[in-house]
């Protein structure tokens, strides 16, 4: 008789596909948040090229990229749990990087609005096939770590636009005239947004013939069709205040990141730096804190949940979810930029933990075939709150309240405007996760008996 645990090992690919596979999908994210995070560095010439305000700002920064990214979510899951993958990730990032070069062509709030939504067409598709595929490819006990190697694109990646960007004005604004892939006389803004064409387009090809892993069900049985609408949403009610308690922390994180698109401005005009010199520095603390900080929580998750400690990943996403909110309101209050900066380091790297441990908690309950349906859910319910509540609450609070100039302690009054609630609950949501977690682990192992029985 064969063990069923054994043969589900046996269905997983090699190490080595595994994990081309995931570092495949991290630059892939990499990419994404380059013409994501872009707009943040451009915003001041953008206001003034396109006269807008920080308020107008804060809806192509939030609302316009949120409202088909997150929104998309649930449809783009379920075509998840039964499509080619590697063909829906390809299709999202050939739309994606046009609608990027489609923003640089914007010359005016409408036009540059609809670019922006449309970028949020194309990158709704790669979270839910990542994370799909991610868990197809690696069992439970070693899933952590690619997770988390994944996840640190979200530093990787702000820290790489961060630094490209930077460069990228730098030259253009040592120049008279810009010409790119037949546009001449174009501006430096307009440059750090086509410049993300080439790459786009290679990896638009390279997902197109990769092969995917094959869907695995935790029982170790071949997973041929994937749950229904109904199936996921009848799930998510009966366990509702479950999700929602430990998913509203990641919510609360989002929102604060994405109020944190408008930091080049806060630099500029509280500290005078230009965007240059933070999109560097920036660059620097991007890519250090957060890497590390998200693969060595990865690692760390693994040994607990490997050591019989199932509960490792509420765990951490709790305690970092302190240090975020914690350090986003104490940057603000520096006297000068260096020691913002240093909060900026403690801030991206409890982000960038939480992001991989809100994702990796939702799997931890997840039933296999509504799975991406799951993860969809959790990024549509994130998504939505920091990128409706993030940037526009920063930039109504900017220009309504505080006055643009001191935009600082706009941002500084999100974490506390969003973050006493879900932190008066944390203690409540983690037993609530913990009772689901047992009853779900209990009714898995009733399950494997009988099927070893048989």
């Amino acid at each position: 008789m064969t063990n069923k645990n054994q043969s589900s090992k046996s269905e997983y690919p090699s190490g080595s596909t595994a994990w081309a596979l995931v570092i495949l999908l991290t630059i892939s994210y990499i990419f994404s948040f380059y013409d994501r995070y872009i707009l943040g560095l451009l915003i001041e010439p953008i206001k003034a090229d396109l006269k807008l305000s920080d308020e107008q700002i804060g809806l192509v920064l939030g609302p316009a990229f949120a409202i088909f990214y997150a929104t998309m979510g649930l449809p783009v899951g379920w075509l998840v749990d039964r499509g080619r993958r590697s063909w829906i990730i390809s299709a999202g990032v050939s739309f994606w990087t046009l609608a990027t070069v489609a923003c640089g062509l914007a010359k005016n709030f409408g036009q540059l609005f609809i670019a922006r939504m449309a970028v949020g067409v194309g990158e709704a598709t790669l979270n839910p096939s990542a994370m799909s595929m991610i868990s197809d490819s690696f069992p439970p006990e070693r899933r952590g770590k690619p997770i988390s190697v994944y996840v640190a694109a979200l530093s990787l990646g702000a820290g790489l636009a961060s630094l490209i960007g930077g460069l990228i004005l730098k030259w253009a604004n040592s120049q008279d005239t810009i010409q790119f892939l037949g546009f001449t006389d174009i501006s430096p803004w307009q440059l750090a947004f086509f410049a993300s064409a080439p790459p786009g387009i290679l990896l638009a090809i390279i997902f197109f013939f990769w092969k995917e892993p094959k869907r695995i069900a935790e029982t170790g049985m071949e997973q041929e069709t994937g749950g229904s609408f109904a199936e996921a949403f009848l799930y998510l009610k009966q366990n509702f205040g479950t999700y929602i308690g430990f998913i509203s922390l990641s919510c609360v994180m989002s929102i604060i990141a994405y109020s944190q698109g408008f930091l080049a401005p806060v630099f500029e005009r509280s500290w005078g730096w230009s965007t240059e010199k933070y999109a560097f520095t920036n660059a620097v603390i991007l890519l250090i804190s957060g890497p590390a900080a998200v693969i060595l929580s990865g690692i760390i998750t693994d040994k607990l949940t490997q050591s019989g400690h199932q509960d490792s990943t509420i765990k951490i996403l709790m305690v970092s979810f302190l240090g975020v909110a914690i350090t986003a309101v104490l940057m603000m209050f520096m006297p000068n930029g260096e020691l913002a900066f240093s909060m900026i380091f403690l801030n991206t790297a409890s982000m960038a933990v939480m992001s991989a441990m809100g994702p990796a908690s939702v799997l931890v309950l997840a039933p296999s075939h509504i799975k991406g349906q799951l993860i969809a859910f959790y990024y549509i319910v994130t998504s939505l709150t920091g990128l409706f509540l993030g940037p526009m609450s920063a930039g109504i609070l900017s220009t309504r309240v505080f006055g643009e100039e001191n935009i600082r302690y706009a941002l500084a009054s999100i974490p506390l405007i969003y973050g006493i609630i879900p932190l008066i609950f944390m203690p409540i949501s983690y037993r609530k996760y913990c009772s689901l977690l047992s009853k779900q682990s209990e009714a898995t192992s009733t399950t494997s008996v009988v099927a070893n029985t048989n």
